[in-house]
């Protein structure tokens, strides 16, 4: 980025009005003082200082879309050292990102990071009903009056600081079955709300443990063409499907 634009996008002044900064030699980047123009920096790199002060680029919205590995920890920071999602995620402002909701420790699949509070809470909050598609491997052979009972729900615990607070019904929107073997069975189902261990508590009660579950679907957004571990930033037309299926036009 040129970096009288840089200057101006940071709110130090008009752009011509940085210009003038920079000529008068009143800006360094990374401890040199730059004086002529056109010159290039990267905002979220390189160390930008006005008469004495340091400027720090505005937030941008970021989004990134990971491929999460089982035995990773849904967190920003572990105090007890152990890996976690953000650990992955190669990017100039993963310390600024969090994760979109939460995958268990032993769930693999599709998981949003962003620092955009107010879309990453329509996303997760029950009242706006966007959908999360999960593919489950299941003990047993499932068969459709028990992919019946996954769309007309069970009622499962409610809990809180390790307390049951009251039962609340758990269904799916979709199911279908995706193979059976002799003793196991994949299934992928929908469900328009998460709470905690929801797929893994409903299965199992159904008489059906689940053995590996992975997360391939959340709203316009699907799991594809990364592997375990790898992300990539989600394109602005996806952050405009996800607008959209959240309730919010696109800015």
């Amino acid at each position: 980025m040129r970096l009288h634009k840089a200057l101006a996008e940071a709110g130090v002044a008009s752009r011509r009005a940085c210009e003038a900064l920079v000529e008068a030699g009143a800006v360094t980047v990374n401890g040199r003082v730059v004086r002529t123009l056109p010159a290039w920096v990267d905002p979220e790199r390189d160390e930008i200082v006005v008469e004495g002060r340091r400027v720090r680029p505005p937030d941008r919205k970021v989004w990134v879309l990971l491929n999460k590995p089982r035995r990773r920890l849904t967190t920003c920071d572990d105090p007890g050292g152990r890996p976690t999602v953000v650990d992955l995620v190669d990017h100039p402002l993963a310390r600024r990102l969090y994760p979109v909701g939460r995958l268990d420790y032993d769930t693999s699949g599709l998981l949003l990071l962003t620092n955009d509070g107010d879309l990453a809470n329509r996303l997760t909050h029950p009242r706006f009903g966007v959908e999360k598609t999960y593919r489950a491997k299941v003990r047993g052979r499932v068969d459709d009056q028990t992919l019946a009972r996954l769309v007309t729900g069970e009622h499962l615990a409610l809990r809180r600081d390790g307390r049951t607070v009251g039962a609340a019904r758990a269904a799916a929107v979709h199911a279908r079955v995706v193979r059976r073997d002799r003793e196991k069975t994949t299934i992928e189902l929908t469900l328009a709300e998460g709470r905690n261990r929801e797929v893994r508590r409903l299965l199992a009660r159904l008489g059906h443990p689940v053995v590996r579950l992975e997360r391939v679907r959340v709203g316009p957004i699907r799991l594809k063409g990364l592997r375990r571990g790898e992300w990539r930033e989600l394109t602005a037309g996806e952050v405009a499907a996800l607008r959209r299926a959240a309730g919010r036009s696109a800015p």
